[in-house]
Protein backbone atom coordinates (compact mmCIF):
# COMPACT_ATOMS: atom_id res chain seq x y z
CA UNK A 1 0.00 0.00 0.00
CA UNK A 2 1.54 3.62 -0.96
CA UNK A 3 1.36 6.29 1.35
CA UNK A 4 -0.67 9.49 1.62
CA UNK A 5 1.34 13.14 0.91
CA UNK A 6 3.42 14.56 3.54
CA UNK A 7 3.06 18.17 4.76
CA UNK A 8 6.62 18.50 4.14
CA UNK A 9 7.07 16.63 0.75
CA UNK A 10 7.06 19.12 -2.00
CA UNK A 11 8.12 16.71 -4.79
CA UNK A 12 8.73 13.29 -5.95
CA UNK A 13 10.50 12.21 -9.00
CA UNK A 14 9.97 8.87 -10.56
CA UNK A 15 12.54 7.02 -12.35
CA UNK A 16 13.06 3.93 -14.22
CA UNK A 17 14.54 0.94 -13.71
CA UNK A 18 16.54 -1.32 -16.52
CA UNK A 19 15.64 -5.02 -15.73
CA UNK A 20 17.58 -6.28 -18.12
CA UNK A 21 14.49 -7.34 -20.50
CA UNK A 22 12.25 -4.71 -19.32
CA UNK A 23 12.29 -1.32 -18.29
CA UNK A 24 9.82 -0.31 -15.45
CA UNK A 25 9.00 2.68 -13.23
CA UNK A 26 10.56 2.59 -9.92
CA UNK A 27 8.02 2.84 -6.38
CA UNK A 28 8.23 6.90 -6.08
CA UNK A 29 6.64 6.27 -9.68
CA UNK A 30 4.07 3.83 -8.96
CA UNK A 31 3.66 5.93 -5.84
CA UNK A 32 2.75 9.03 -8.37
CA UNK A 33 0.52 6.78 -10.25
CA UNK A 34 -1.20 6.05 -7.28
CA UNK A 35 -1.53 9.34 -6.02
CA UNK A 36 -2.99 10.77 -9.31
CA UNK A 37 -5.39 7.76 -10.10
CA UNK A 38 -6.82 7.06 -6.41
CA UNK A 39 -6.45 10.31 -3.86
CA UNK A 40 -5.60 13.41 -5.64
CA UNK A 41 -8.58 15.77 -7.96
CA UNK A 42 -7.03 16.46 -11.17
CA UNK A 43 -7.71 20.10 -12.18
CA UNK A 44 -6.72 20.47 -15.85
CA UNK A 45 -4.33 19.23 -18.05
CA UNK A 46 -0.93 21.40 -20.46
CA UNK A 47 -0.88 18.27 -23.49
CA UNK A 48 1.91 20.35 -25.26
CA UNK A 49 3.49 20.01 -21.90
CA UNK A 50 2.79 16.71 -21.19
CA UNK A 51 1.27 17.97 -18.03
CA UNK A 52 -1.71 17.42 -15.31
CA UNK A 53 -2.76 19.49 -12.30
CA UNK A 54 -4.29 18.07 -9.54
CA UNK A 55 -5.13 19.59 -5.89
CA UNK A 56 -5.31 17.15 -2.59
CA UNK A 57 -8.67 16.96 -0.83
CA UNK A 58 -7.25 16.74 2.13
CA UNK A 59 -5.10 20.61 2.49
CA UNK A 60 -6.03 21.65 -1.11
CA UNK A 61 -2.35 22.43 -1.99
CA UNK A 62 -2.09 21.76 -5.64
CA UNK A 63 0.39 19.43 -7.56
CA UNK A 64 1.34 19.52 -10.89
CA UNK A 65 2.33 15.71 -12.56
CA UNK A 66 4.86 16.08 -15.65
CA UNK A 67 6.60 13.36 -18.01
CA UNK A 68 9.32 14.18 -19.26
CA UNK A 69 8.43 12.76 -22.78
CA UNK A 70 5.41 10.70 -23.52
CA UNK A 71 5.48 6.84 -21.55
CA UNK A 72 8.13 8.77 -19.51
CA UNK A 73 8.18 8.15 -15.45
CA UNK A 74 6.18 11.01 -13.71
CA UNK A 75 7.17 13.41 -11.41
CA UNK A 76 4.74 15.06 -9.06
CA UNK A 77 6.11 18.32 -7.71
CA UNK A 78 4.05 21.19 -5.41
CA UNK A 79 2.85 24.57 -7.14
CA UNK A 80 1.65 27.62 -6.02
CA UNK A 81 -2.03 28.93 -7.14
CA UNK A 82 0.20 31.80 -8.77
CA UNK A 83 2.28 29.08 -11.25
CA UNK A 84 -1.02 26.84 -11.85
CA UNK A 85 -2.64 29.43 -13.30
CA UNK A 86 0.45 30.72 -15.69
CA UNK A 87 1.33 26.82 -16.56
CA UNK A 88 -2.25 26.16 -16.64
CA UNK A 89 -4.74 28.83 -17.57
CA UNK A 90 -7.31 28.45 -14.47
CA UNK A 91 -7.82 29.55 -11.03
CA UNK A 92 -7.35 27.55 -8.79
Amino acid sequence: MFKELKPEETELVGMWLDLGLKVMGDAIADRVEWLTAERLEKLAENREELAELYRDPRDHRLWEKVLPFAGGPPTLRCLTADDAAARFGVAA
